[in-house]
């Protein structure tokens, strides 16, 4: 077996060991952006199915490349700008960043009818950081109920990328909180399921703390390239 491969294997492995050891149900999005098509065939043989993406040109073109792949479901991740939105909502089956009501419309219009609902989670920017995407908590709830009410998005959830820090304590407060918004809208909106946080650094903390969905990159597909100039216009 290739290393990805075996990678795919010993990150499912940990996560069912924490899975059990936390009582959770989380399962993993592998991230293969900067990552050639090849590399998400032999996760795909390896068992994987989902799979997300940054940047839209590179996304939408491996999608084509491996649409004979039936069953693999593409996961956008990425900060979405408003002219980038119409293949994204063409091509993908999740949206994980949307963080304002400008961004979820496009998509809503822009969805070919014959795909079905795109599913959509609320980016939240639990740290309140300046330069990061996301909505702020406060503003949660009345995003949430715009959107849930847009016919050609079915929302799904939440996502979050918390602040980098090695203060365990600081990171477990941030969990909790959206852990928190997680189960308040869940209460209200039937279709909420998905709770995605947590990276190959803070996977354990997260899945403690409630998150259905691990994004990991690094640890399976190794350190990742730079995005070229062309693929940064869509950050």
């Amino acid at each position: 077996m290739t290393d990805i491969g075996q990678n795919i294997l010993s990150v499912k492995a940990q996560i069912n060991d924490l899975n059990q050891q936390y009582q959770q149900n989380a399962e993993l999005l592998a991230v293969s952006k900067t990552k050639p098509k090849e590399d998400v065939i032999t996760a795909y043989h390896a068992g994987q199915r989902k799979f997300g993406e940054n940047y839209v040109q590179e996304g939408v073109e491996k999608i084509a490349a491996l649409q004979s792949y039936t069953d693999i479901e593409w996961h956008f991740i990425g900060p979405l700008q408003s002219n980038k939105t119409k293949p994204v909502a063409e091509y993908f089956d999740w949206v994980q960043s949307i963080d304002r009501l400008k961004i979820a419309k496009r998509l809503n219009d822009q969805r070919p009818a014959n795909k079905g609902p795109l599913n959509v989670c609320i980016q939240v920017n639990i740290s309140n950081e300046a330069n990061k995407s996301g909505v702020v908590l406060e503003e949660l709830e009345a995003l949430a109920q715009q959107v849930a009410q847009l016919p050609e998005l079915k929302l799904r959830g939440l996502m979050a990328i918390p602040l980098k820090t090695h203060d365990t304590m600081e990171l477990s407060e941030m969990f909790i909180a959206l852990q928190k918004a997680f189960i308040n809208l869940k209460d209200k909106y039937p279709t909420i399921d998905t709770l995605s946080m947590g990276m190959t650094a803070d996977m354990q903390l997260a899945i403690k703390n409630g998150s259905t969905m691990v994004r990991i990159g690094t640890a399976i597909f190794g350190a990742r390239e730079k995005p070229n100039s062309k693929k940064t216009e869509d950050l």
